[in-house]
């Protein structure tokens, strides 16, 4: 007959369908309670799962022999037990200051590395974690106290993707006490690691203080915060698939370093979507890489800075990625190199293609066969002289604006329109052989032309097509 607590978990994975039969596994194994009790509960059902169990185990050498002695306790077991052993001594001490990161966020950037290493070797589907009922409680209460998003205030999945994989989370159905119940019912002995008793960690003092507490009001409170991440969860994941498809419409521009929205477009929608946006834009640049030191703050300053009336302006986030808002349009984006002036010659017929990418088509035509509208120059052949020179823009450039009277400043064109200043100094600048300023591409003609060519003469047109990236953000 089960036990309660094998009864708890095996329902709670049969619930969630976390282990597959024929499941190669991965266990992270440290040699405390919840690890060890793990690896036993996994053991219970290898057989009937027909599941291949690798251990692995990773000493993150902060304390010496101690942690040594850890890493050959564990292995002794596994030989016990005859399942794979690998393990790794990581000198996260000097990867957390070249990294600049906590000592928890640096372990926790090395463990997962190494797991997925070894999940990868051995082409496992699952990595399993000892993480319990009490963890969640503690997890959900420590982001609500120093702010996250609402992923994160859901807490720990019970599965997630990792890897080509998926981590598990067996225990999140059971406490702490449950756990070490069935350690002494087996007669696992554990190791016990001292600063897991330290108050200078954060969880600890929820773990010591906060968690007792709530316990006094309600025995089973980690089931009511399981059923909170799973309801959190549930929301923010329609949530997050609503802002994905809303964020493909205001979004403007978008590749690796860089992506571009609509101000007006993305103030129109509701703010649950504009918060997650923001979020989605982050997670694509920083390549879900997320530095440690964002957080939802910077999220609520973007929100603030896009409500302003000042047209301009800019912020400065982790790591070199810089939010620019220019009239309305908003740039999220890694610093670039600073545009190269360029100038080259274009013959009528013919094709150049721009350093942006973007292109120039011209041609001679009896007729005109587009319409005059931005994207389309047309001009008797008469007026022009060629060859044309396509440039970029210089100081004191001014053209003779069609429809206006006297010549206008570049500079001035590209304020009225509101042009963002990192795009004017790669914006194309049509002239005839002379150097007389003919067209801004998408913006302004010169007054020099005429309505009708001559018969014989016909017309030059050139064409702007741009190529601007049309790939879609998604999570």
């Amino acid at each position: 007959m089960k036990d309660e607590f094998v009864r708890k978990v095996d329902a709670f994975v049969a619930k969630h369908e976390m282990l597959n039969t024929g499941e190669k596994v991965v266990v992270a194994v440290s040699g405390g309670v919840d690890s060890l009790a793990l690896l036993y509960y996994l053991m219970e059902r290898k057989e009937r799962k027909d599941l291949f169990i690798v251990v692995a185990h990773v000493d993150h050498m902060f304390r010496g022999e101690e942690s040594w002695q850890d890493l050959l306790y564990v292995r002794s077991i596994c030989e016990q037990l005859q399942v794979p052993f690998e393990s790794a001594r990581i000198p996260v001490a000097a990867y957390q200051k070249e990294h600049h990161l906590g000592a928890q966020t640096a372990a926790r950037e090395c463990r997962y590395r190494f797991l997925e290493e070894v999940m990868n070797k051995y082409k496992a589907n699952a990595l399993a974690l000892g993480h319990h009922g009490d963890d969640q409680v503690e997890t959900i209460l420590m982001r609500l106290v120093r702010g996250s998003s609402m992923k994160g205030y859901a807490g720990m999945s019970v599965k997630r993707a990792f890897s080509h994989g998926m981590i598990i989370r067996p225990f999140l159905a059971v406490t702490k006490q449950e756990i070490e119940q069935y350690c002494y019912n087996k007669g696992i002995v554990p190791r016990v690691d001292p600063s897991n008793n330290k108050d200078t960690y954060t969880r600890n003092r929820f773990r010591k203080y906060v968690l007792p507490r709530l316990k006094e009001e309600n025995p089973g409170v980690h089931e009511k915060f399981q059923n909170f991440s799973k309801f959190i969860q549930e929301d923010e994941d329609y949530l997050q698939e609503l802002a994905i498809q809303r964020m493909n419409k205001v979004i403007r521009k978008e590749n690796k370093i860089q992506v571009v929205l609509s101000i007006p477009d993305f103030e129109s929608l509701p703010m649950p979507l504009q918060r997650r946006g923001i979020q989605l834009i982050l997670n694509y640049l920083y390549n879900s890489k997320l530095p440690s030191s964002l957080s939802s703050i910077h999220i609520e300053q973007v929100l603030s800075f896009l409500k302003r009336s000042h047209p301009s302006g800019s912020l400065d986030f982790p790591e070199g990625l810089k939010v620019t808002r220019t009239y309305e349009e908003c740039s999220f984006g890694f610093l670039e190199e600073k545009a190269v002036p360029f100038s080259c010659m274009m013959s009528v017929p013919g094709t150049i293609i721009l350093p942006n990418g973007d292109e120039l088509i011209a041609e001679f035509s009896k007729e005109v066969l587009y319409p005059n509208d931005g994207a389309v120059f047309v001009a008797p052949k008469g007026v022009v002289s060629t060859p044309l020179v396509v440039r970029s823009r210089m100081n004191g450039d001014r053209m003779h604006v069609k429809g206006m009277n006297g010549s206008k400043k570049i500079k001035a064109i590209f304020i009225e329109e509101k042009i963002p200043i990192h795009k004017r100094e790669e914006w194309p600048i049509v002239c005839d052989a002379k150097g007389t300023i003919l067209w801004l591409p998408l913006l302004k003609q010169a007054s020099v032309i005429s309505e009708k060519a001559d018969e014989e003469e016909g017309y030059i047109i050139i064409r702007y097509k741009s190529k601007e990236s049309s790939r879609r953000i998604n999570r």
